[in-house]
């Protein structure tokens, strides 16, 4: 088995290039697996700033063939030739891939580092992947070790902890133009988890005018389990914004719900300001709305431009990450190399035991059979810990040492006591 990711984020690439790159993610995972022998297992982690791709593949040699795969299976949904699609996806194996999720799921690669909803949406794709059956124990593994990497970076730096996010960023920026949140009239633009977060982070700074606006007509259960108000679903998203002061939009929806034009006929003759935030990948509010009179618009590029800078905190985090990396890497050649010592331990001791089973009753003799069971098992300890180090630290030769001992020492011969 060989962990292989691959890799486009915002410190990369553009956010139109990741957009479509991110095209139909999860379809790609299943198409993967289904059409590519050699690749066992995949889960896809895409969010608002990434598109990452990571494997289970049968073989090291194989890795070149899985990256073609990968390389055609997104060209054949981002609109991009193969090898453009190769170009945008860093590959990464082993340590390095495992270093590079612990700092994604602990918000190290975020625009807004340390953000917590980065951890949840690491989560969610191997929920994804299981549904799907996209899964592998070596996936499962390394996603569970993400996870825990998250938790132990949390407790020890404090990150997470503080509540910054992307939603946070966005909102911070776009308050700068509003009047008290108290008075803010807003919009909200989907129901899936970034709209829960941002719903949340909108009460906790006490606006209290948010109606739900969903293009999949989702809203009115969204909004009634969280205590604000619905868009009725026959009713044109334009036809509610007269007179908003803010529009967060954040549904990914194929294509933008809200167009420059149907924003010009919504606003023509008002003079109330509006700040629009757009945190959707596909863009939710087209771009062009930022020329229009009295429109200010917050996107995912605002976002990363205002982003806070890392601090001694993240130093700390990282140094976490790696440490953590180096441990889940050498507990995984352990477990890849061990099967080889756990058949030479039951050669000698399977042996040694069907050859006690074979004795007749009157030729056994329990207090000798212990003590050849103990001088057995002290003979293959040394060279099972020497073997299971080497693993451990990666040591090829001195594996190969231990195990040649291993196979060395003979099943006991029987004489029998009696």
């Amino acid at each position: 088995m060989v962990l292989l990711s691959l890799v486009a984020s915002h410190r990369d690439l553009d956010l139109t290039v990741l957009e479509r790159l991110s095209s139909d993610v999860h379809a790609v995972g299943r198409e993967l697996v289904a059409a590519s022998p050699s690749i066992a297992g995949a889960v896809v982690l895409a969010t608002c700033n990434r598109f990452e791709l990571y494997l289970d593949v049968d073989d090291a040699a194989h890795t070149p063939e899985a990256r073609t795969a990968v390389a055609g299976t997104v060209a054949a949904r981002s609109g991009y030739d193969a090898e453009r699609v190769a170009a945008h996806l860093a590959v990464q194996t082993g340590t390095d891939s495992a270093a590079h999720l612990f700092a994604v799921a602990s918000g190290l690669e975020s625009m807004v580092v340390g953000e917590r909803e980065i951890a949840g949406q690491v989560r969610r794709a191997l929920t994804t992947a299981r549904t799907d059956g996209t899964t592998t124990s070596a996936l499962e593994g390394l996603f569970q070790a993400a996870s825990r990497v998250s938790r132990a970076v949390e407790a020890s730096t404090g990150l997470g902890s503080t509540g910054r996010s992307v939603v946070g960023v966005a909102l911070d920026i776009a308050e700068r133009e509003l009047a008290d949140w108290s008075d803010v009239r807003c919009v909200l633009v989907g129901t899936g988890s970034y709209a829960g977060a941002s719903l949340a982070a909108l009460k906790a700074r006490g606006c209290r005018d948010v109606r739900v606006y969903s293009p999949s007509g989702r809203a009115a259960p969204f909004a009634a389990a969280r205590g604000v108000a619905a868009v009725p679903a026959d009713v044109e998203l334009a036809d509610e914004l007269a007179g908003v002061d803010l529009v967060v939009a954040c549904s990914g929806a194929a294509g933008a719900v809200l167009t420059v034009d149907a924003l010009a006929e919504a606003r023509a003759g008002s003079a109330t300001p509006l700040t629009v935030v757009d945190l959707a990948l596909r863009h939710d509010v087209d771009p062009g709305v930022r020329a229009l009179p009295g429109v200010r618009l917050v996107s995912l590029t605002t976002v990363a431009e205002h982003a806070p800078a890392e601090h001694g905190a993240v130093l700390e985090a990282r140094r976490v990450v790696e440490s953590a990396a180096r441990a889940y890497e050498a507990e995984r050649r352990v477990r890849e190399w061990n099967p080889a010592v756990l058949a030479e331990r039951t050669r000698v001791l399977g042996g040694l035991e069907s050859a006690l089973t074979a004795l007749p009753d009157e030729a056994r003799d329990e207090r000798a059979e212990r003590a050849l069971r103990r001088r057995t098992r002290s003979a293959l300890h040394g060279p099972t810990v020497q073997a299971r180090e080497a693993a451990r630290a990666g040591d090829a030769a001195a594996y190969a040492a231990a195990l040649a001992e291993l196979a060395a020492i003979p099943v006991p011969a029987l004489t029998p006591t009696r």
